[in-house]
C-alpha cells in the first residue's frame, strides 16, 4: 500500500458545497470497477478551524496510475486547489506501526 496525506486550509466556497464535492469524488472511486477496493480515501476536518486532511491509500502503483488517468480525479484535484486557495500540500506517508485490527 502507498499512503498519502493531503493538507490545506479551506479558503474558497461554502463548506457544504465542498463536502458535496468530496462525496461525489468518493462515490466516483467506489463506482469505478478498476479502482473499487484498490483506493481507500478519507477526508477529515479540524473541528476548531478550517483545516482539512485527506488520507489516501492505494493498493499499488497501477492503482495510482489508473486513478491519475481518470477525468474525475483531474477535476477533483483542481477543485481541491481552488477550495484551498491554491495552497495544497501532498505528503507521501510511511507506516511505522499499526494495530492488527482496523476500525
Amino acid at each position: 500500500m502507498k499512503h498519502f496525506m493531503i493538507k490545506y486550509q479551506f479558503a474558497n466556497g461554502t463548506p457544504e458545497e465542498w463536502h458535496r464535492e468530496i462525496g461525489r469524488f468518493i462515490s466516483a472511486l467506489d463506482n469505478d470497477p478498476e479502482l473499487k477496493g484498490r483506493i481507500i480515501y478519507r477526508c477529515m476536518k479540524n473541528r476548531d478551524d478550517s483545516s482539512y486532511c485527506h488520507l489516501a491509500a492505494a493498493a499499488d502503483e497501477q492503482a495510482i496510475k489508473a486513478l491519475q488517468s481518470r477525468e474525475f480525479f483531474s477535476r477533483y484535484t483542481e477543485q481541491t486547489k481552488r477550495a484551498a486557495g491554491g495552497e495544497v500540500e501532498v505528503l507521501p506517508l510511511e507506516i511505522i506501526a499499526e494495530t492488527k485490527h482496523r476500525a
